[in-house]
């Protein structure tokens, strides 16, 4: 008798990756102090990207900047465009990015940063978190593939 593995078929993988994120996301949400009192998690500064469904997503504002408190911030890659292009955040914060264009595409640390961050290609309907970098300052960013679309990070 030959024995097989058992490996879960594409929509499987994708569907547990989904429930996976969402996992995490709420066991990130649940490390934090409802008195404000600046609770965080110990995340790492990239997590791999996951699956997410379009409704999940909040659309980002249709301003060129956001300011938001810490663990609460969306940056959505759309029509070869990052919304909002300038975010700012406290230090540490994280950054859920989501792609909704119909390419692939990074939001990537650029010179002098380089490195600070990278959510690693993101496929259509694909998100990732980064951690924003806990020093003050600006840090400017762009896509890998597209690198005519640019943004800042604010980190105040």
């Amino acid at each position: 008798m030959t024995r097989r593995s058992f490996r879960p078929s594409r929509p499987s993988r994708t569907a547990l990756a989904a429930v996976m994120s969402a996992w995490l996301l709420l066991g990130a949400a649940g490390c934090s102090s409802s008195s404000g009192g600046g609770g965080g998690s110990s995340s790492p500064a990239v997590s791999s990207p996951a699956a997410t469904s379009p409704a999940a997503s909040s659309p980002a504002a249709s301003s060129s900047a956001s300011s938001a408190p810490a663990g609460a911030v969306t940056v959505t890659i759309k029509d070869f465009k990052f919304g909002p292009a300038t975010v700012t955040v406290a230090p540490g914060t994280a950054i859920t990015v989501t792609n909704q264009d119909s390419a692939g595409h990074t939001l990537t640390a650029v010179a002098p940063n380089a490195g600070a961050f990278d959510t690693g290609l993101l496929e259509q309907g694909k998100s990732a978190t980064i951690t924003a970098p806990t020093t003050p300052g600006s840090y400017p960013f762009h896509c890998d593939v597209h690198p005519t679309m640019t943004g800042t990070l604010v980190v105040q």
